[in-house]
């Protein structure tokens, strides 16, 4: 039987999506924490996970080199969905993407995000951000930044930013409101729809077991 792939990311989709396998029996042979492994061994043998960066889960996805994955529907939504079939969303890596201005600035924010006017934002999220604002007649000054993108405001870079907001403590460390939502965002379990067709019997059992935990 053909080896199945599944692309995951390091970090909180990760930590929070290997609890949903256990669920359904899939167990990590060894213990990741101290290794660089990339490649990463299950307790089935027709199963393996791939660790790559959360843009890239995609990507492997739709070119076939990881027949499955869970990725952030920000990143989803970013980069399009071509060759890609979504068929559970995942209640982990929730969040939201939203617009966040200073505090003390919200009323210039009101004054700028108007039908006309010109607004400079930062983000790493460029296809949503000038979507989002183009259905407001708004137009964009668009600056990508990588990190640390809650300074762009405070150091007059941008007027306003466009990021994920999970708890909150980030943005009123640094003065930040949340003033629109984007997008409601959680992890999405995704297929490479060329192999559904051609290998859809251990594909369809691996969604159809994930579906069960979720909706348990």
């Amino acid at each position: 039987m053909q080896t199945l792939t599944l692309a995951l990311s390091k970090g909180r989709i990760f930590d929070e999506a290997m609890p949903l396998l256990n669920k359904i029996g899939i167990h990590l042979i060894h213990d990741i924490k101290h290794s660089r492994k990339l490649i990463l061994a299950t307790c089935e043998e027709t199963l393996k996970i791939i660790l790559v960066r959360a843009q890239d889960v995609p990507v492997y996805v739709r070119y076939g080199a990881a027949q499955l994955g869970i990725a952030g529907l920000d990143v989803l939504l970013e980069q399009g969905c071509e060759g890609i079939y979504q068929p559970i969303s995942l209640p982990i890596a929730q969040c939201k993407l939203v617009v966040a201005a200073p505090k003390d600035k919200l009323a210039d924010y009101a004054t700028l995000s108007q039908q006309g006017r010109r607004l400079r934002v930062a983000s790493k999220y460029p296809r949503l951000t000038e979507n989002h604002f183009a259905k407001k007649g708004v137009y964009l000054d668009f600056i990508k930044l990588y990190g640390s993108i809650e300074l762009a405001p405070l150091t007059g870079l941008s007027d306003v930013i466009v990021d994920l907001l999970e708890t909150g403590q980030t943005f009123k460390a640094n003065g930040l409101v949340e003033v629109e939502l984007i997008h409601p965002i959680s992890a999405q379990l995704i297929v490479n729809q060329t192999a559904l067709k051609f290998n859809s019997v251990p594909i369809n059992a691996f969604i159809q077991k994930l579906r069960k935990v979720v909706h348990e």
